[in-house]
């Protein structure tokens, strides 16, 4: 598992209360990172540990197109094997 180094002082900062910080904080990169095709929909949908469903809802209220190429084609057709 890979760890992301954020400074106390910016962690502190979020106005979260302390339980919803980093689930907050993996939607966000998860969102950024699919919004800017850098990470599939079911790797992003994995980074911020939602359901398809929730993934997709989310990405609809912050109005973000869902990519679909090949990449996510075999995903799914893994994910139905």
């Amino acid at each position: 598992m890979a760890t992301i180094e954020i400074d106390d002082d910016v962690y502190e900062a979020l106005q979260l209360p302390e339980g919803e910080r980093s689930p907050a904080m993996k939607r966000e990169l998860a969102v950024s990172l699919y919004a800017r095709d850098v990470l599939s929909f079911g790797k992003a949908r994995t980074l911020a540990e939602m359901s398809k469903a929730e993934f997709q809802e989310l990405l609809g209220e912050r109005e973000i197109p869902r990519h679909y190429g090949d990449r996510e084609l075999e995903e799914d057709l893994d994910y139905a094997e």
